[in-house]
């Protein structure tokens, strides 16, 4: 059996109005096992190529930085297109990262809208496919960067208390709503 990773960050981005241009507002939790120990806000460009970069930075000059053992993303895409590579988070943070979806994404209209009307959307598309594909566990689909599948169910299992979702992702879409909306809706 492998070890249980307990410490982890997850991070969603705000919602945003499909006109709006500019930043966009992320945010990432921390937990330990099913409690939440703290809250870090941060921003990344509307379809812009900084998803990377913003996320880590966003960890790194954190205090929780140190404990963290997993990060789990609420998607692959951030601000609409920005796009995170998944790979270089975990070398560069030295931690498993995990992509969680509850339904498979409709790749090829996601291929199709890169390529055809965003600004740098065949080297986003690269970094979609560098993740892999879509793999279904423990209830919903996943992409992963530093751990087995089987360790990927594990988390999910772990810190997974109401509904599909584990709480880090599941509690960042939530604070994230409220953020930038003044009140969280619909699930996360």
């Amino acid at each position: 059996m492998t070890r249980r990773l307990s410490n982890s960050i997850g991070i969603d981005d705000a919602p945003f109005d499909r006109r709006h241009r500019g930043d966009v507002a992320i945010v990432g939790v921390v937990f330990t096992r099913t409690r939440l120990d703290g809250v870090m806000t941060g921003k990344l460009r509307r379809d812009g190529a900084n998803a990377t970069s913003a996320i880590a930075e966003l960890i790194e000059r954190s205090p929780f930085a140190a404990h963290a053992q997993v990060l789990l993303l609420g998607g692959i895409t951030f601000a609409g297109f920005n796009v995170a590579d998944i790979h270089a988070l975990h070398q560069r943070l030295s931690m498993p990262v995990l992509v969680l979806a509850r339904k498979r994404p409709r790749l090829a209209v996601i291929r199709e809208a890169l390529l055809e009307h965003v600004r740098g959307g065949a080297r986003k598309w690269a970094l979609i496919e560098k993740a892999g594909p879509m793999q279904p566990c423990a209830g919903l689909f996943v992409q992963r960067a530093g751990l087995e599948l089987e360790q990927a169910a594990q988390v999910i299992e772990d810190l997974t208390v109401h509904g599909k979702l584990p709480e880090p992702v599941r509690i960042a879409h939530l604070v994230a709503g409220g953020y930038a909306e003044g009140v969280s809706r619909g699930r996360a």
